[in-house]
């Protein structure tokens, strides 16, 4: 549970956040602690744990603060939906097969399994803009004739999304393009007319 954000010193939380986030890039999640953060930021350990239940809690919201800082969750619409669905999918393997941001997001997803209310927020304020991006890029594939009516919108981002994330956390095979154009394949032959 988060402090009333308006209580905050804005400064001070812009600075936690910025440590948190140079800490992680040098540091890697696992070695990341409190106590370096408010050292970094120039703060008490204190003022963190007022504001933020732990690390994962800070890296969330430093997380979704530079994704809407970045731009608005939006996939590309060229009217192929299968070359939108590659490109989207192509770039969602990258992160996952680049060693420093998978073991930032290994990390926050084991403490999600033992804190609720984080994969709560996790769900909420990281994956479902981008869930929810996808759906709407299928909504417009159905409104152009290459979605089946009927479809469960949900079911089918996660028909997209669900083997590429069992591949990841299982570590059952290689994350490629390959693979990700092969999930497409699947999922778009599932789902058209």
């Amino acid at each position: 549970m988060t402090a009333d954000p308006t209580r905050r010193n804005e400064r001070s939380r812009r600075a936690i956040l910025t440590a948190a986030l140079d800490l992680l890039a040098e540091t890697g999640y696992s070695e990341l602690t409190i106590e370096a953060i408010a050292a970094r930021a120039g703060v008490g350990k204190q003022t963190i744990y007022r504001w933020w239940r732990g690390k994962g809690a800070i890296i969330l919201e430093a997380l979704v603060e530079s994704i809407a800082a970045a731009e608005a969750v939006a996939l590309p619409d060229t009217g192929d939906l299968a070359a939108d669905l590659r490109t989207v999918m192509r770039a969602t393997v990258a992160e996952f097969a680049d060693p420093k941001l998978s073991a930032t997001t290994r990390a926050i997803t084991i403490e999600t399994l033992g804190d609720e209310s984080l994969g709560e927020q996790v769900r909420d304020q990281l994956l479902r803009p981008q869930l929810d991006a996808v759906k709407d890029r299928l909504r417009a594939g159905r409104a152009a004739g290459q979605v089946r009516a009927g479809i469960d919108l949900d079911q089918a981002v996660e028909l997209l999304f669900g083997p590429l994330y069992h591949r990841w956390l299982l570590r059952t095979g290689p994350l490629t393009d390959d693979y990700a154009d092969g999930i497409v394949a699947l999922a778009v032959a599932a789902i058209r007319p």
